[in-house]
């Protein structure tokens, strides 16, 4: 995964919008259990992105206390989520079969895109770019969905259709 091209594309274009100024991008890597909820406690954000690897219905991988591969179980995913809600606008799940978690957490957090098959890094990159772009633009959610899916399409690539948006 080319987690850090990501997270550079996004910066590029957050810092090139015409409202940067009210997008403060943090960034936390390799995380365990207790770093997202962490995060989500100290952080306060807005919107949530996750960059990794899902597998359906067996849930997210994050990293256990030793560094290896830990599945987070859905409902328990999307009963965290719950508990910030008054805080989370959206949840982006940048990951490879997460529309499973996006449908569980959207009952809880207005707008969230999950991915309803495998995305390729490069697809998953132009999705990001687009998105981010057109939230710095001052554009809502949903045009932000919509002109991510185009970016992968305007690129030539076919998974244009591998996020999926869920409203609440």
């Amino acid at each position: 995964m080319r987690l850090g091209e990501e997270v550079r594309e996004i910066d590029a274009g957050l810092q090139r919008a015409k409202k940067r100024e009210l997008f403060d991008l943090k960034q936390r890597w390799a995380v365990r259990v207790l770093e997202v909820y962490q995060s989500l406690l100290d952080l306060k954000p807005q919107i949530v992105h996750f960059s990794g690897h899902g597998s359906g219905d067996d849930g997210l991988a994050l990293e256990d206390e030793t560094g290896n591969v830990r599945l987070v179980d859905t409902d328990a995913l999307a009963k965290l989520f719950e508990l910030f809600a008054s805080d989370i606008e959206c949840v982006v799940l940048n990951a490879c079969y997460s529309e499973v978690q996006a449908n569980a957490i959207v009952k809880h957090i207005p707008y969230v895109i999950g991915m309803n098959k495998e995305i390729g890094d490069k697809a998953a990159i132009k999705f990001a770019t687009g998105f981010y772009n057109a939230l710095g633009a001052g554009e809502s959610v949903e045009f932000a969905y919509k002109l991510g899916c185009s970016v992968i399409q305007l690129d030539g690539i076919s998974e244009n259709l591998t996020p999926v948006l869920k409203k609440k």
